[in-house]
């Protein structure tokens, strides 16, 4: 054999050996033990994805001696190594199958440490799926049996109206292209949606806990619900005249609109005098508290129970009272208004009464050894003064009437008199019915 031959073989085998090698290796796979709760109904050969993308695939599935699922996995050299804070999660494909199951990593930082070939991620760095069976299995019988009425009761409902279905049905593609958007925004930020579910899942508890309350709300919704739908004949008549009570309304808002822009220069007037609202209820606050027995009070005062106790049930004799008491007041009126000339006579002779019962209580309350100094006698008038001399009258002149003969005196006229000549009082007016002459004897 020639060195040429020799040459040419040995780089025929060289070359053999280097493909076999790149054959082999495959680009190299890296390997990482995860571990679930659950299997999440796993099986071999299941896609490992990151961001939606195949990146590996389930290797191995076994039990650990705790009874959790050991999932083995085979990453590409190209999507590996991971690192620390690589969180994974079971997820399936759509809801209503069954073997349809992948697993979506999410890597750690890459600042992070590296995670070495065959390294484990626990269960804390791991979630397993919820499946639908799970879901009904946290339902009570009760509230099973009213999921079961509602799929019937949706039954009966579609009955008959498949035509409308297939109207629907047209709707339906666009109505997936705008849900796969909503779930593609979903899935972008899978720590959020993550959080979301968390947190809605604490909601459903806290609703759970409130059952019973919960129970109560639906059922006096669906009283009031049958409540309106049995006022239906009259809820129709307002909707049909809601068009025109609008219509009518649209006046009232326009005019509103000014009256509004009238209003702009009271508020800002009134604006500086609201600062000093807070201080004022402040300061009222006691007063409101300290009325509350007061307010109470005045409660049982108006209604009261029992019978003929409390002011409504006063005012409901007030029109009895009222016509018995119609005839009186009506009397008395004019009993008052016939009274009133009398009494305005009577008014002006006040200070004379007044003062005839004072000086005739001080004149006789005051005595000595022979008794009370008043001596009480009726003296007439029998003189007449002319010329400031005192002049006999007659006999026949000493009568009470023809000595006195005063009947129509006015006020004041008892006593002299006084130089500024302010007696006899006349009254404002003058029209006193009394006589100015009939005065005093003497200057």
């Amino acid at each position: 054999m020639t060195p040429v031959r020799l040459f040419a073989g040995g780089a025929l085998v060289l070359a053999v050996v280097v493909v076999g090698v790149l054959m082999l290796s495959g680009g190299g796979i890296t390997r990482y033990d995860l571990t679930f709760p659950n299997a999440g109904q796993l099986v071999t050969g299941d896609d490992v994805q990151i961001g939606g993308r195949r990146v590996g695939n389930v290797k191995e599935i076994t039990l650990t001696d705790d009874n959790q699922a050991k999932i083995e996995i085979e990453l590409e050299d190209d999507f590996a190594p991971l690192h620390r804070g690589t969180t994974a999660i079971v997820r399936a494909t759509s809801l209503s199958g069954i073997a349809n199951r992948y697993i979506a990593l999410t890597p750690g930082p890459d600042n992070a440490p590296v995670l070495a070939d065959g390294a484990t991620l626990e269960a804390g760095a791991t979630t397993a799926p919820v499946d639908l069976d799970q879901l009904f299995n946290t339902l009570d019988k009760p509230t099973r049996k009213a999921l079961d009425d509602v799929i019937q009761g949706s039954a009966v409902w579609y009955d008959g109206a498949g035509k409308d279905a297939n109207k629907g049905s047209r709707y339906f593609s666009p109505a997936l292209s705008t849900s796969s958007r909503l779930l593609n925004e979903l899935t972008s930020d899978q720590q959020a949606f993550t959080d979301f579910v968390v947190s809605s899942s604490k909601v459903v508890t806290a609703l759970a806990a409130r059952r019973a309350t919960l129970t109560s709300l639906v059922t006096n919704a669906n009283a009031t619900t049958s409540a309106v739908a049995s006022e239906n004949t009259g809820l129709d008549q307002s909707l049909a005249v809601l068009p025109s009570t609008l219509r009518r309304a649209n006046t009232t808002f326009a005019g509103l609109r000014a009256t509004l822009d009238d209003l702009d220069p009271l508020v800002a007037e009134s604006k500086p005098a609201t600062k000093d609202l807070a201080p004022f209820f402040r300061r009222l606050r006691p007063l409101v508290a300290e009325a509350r027995p007061t307010i109470s009070d005045l409660r049982q005062v108006i209604r009261r129970p029992g019978a003929n106790n409390d002011l409504l049930e006063l005012l409901r004799k007030a029109p009895r009272l009222q016509r018995i008491a119609q005839p009186t007041f009506r009397n008395s009126i004019a009993a008052l208004q016939r009274s009133t000339p009398v009494l305005s006579f009577i008014r002006p002779y006040t200070p004379d009464l007044v003062g005839w019962l004072r000086d005739f209580g001080q004149t006789t309350a005051n005595y000595d050894a022979n008794g009370h100094y008043a001596r009480i006698q009726p003296i007439f008038n029998a003189f007449n003064v002319n010329n400031q001399v005192l002049v006999p009258k007659g006999d026949a002149a000493r009568a009470l009437g023809s000595v006195t003969n005063q009947f129509q005196r006015c006020p004041d006229a008892a006593s002299q008199t006084p130089a500024d000549q302010t007696t006899p009082f006349r009254d404002a007016d003058g029209k006193l019915d009394c006589d100015p002459t009939q005065v005093l004897p003497g200057p």
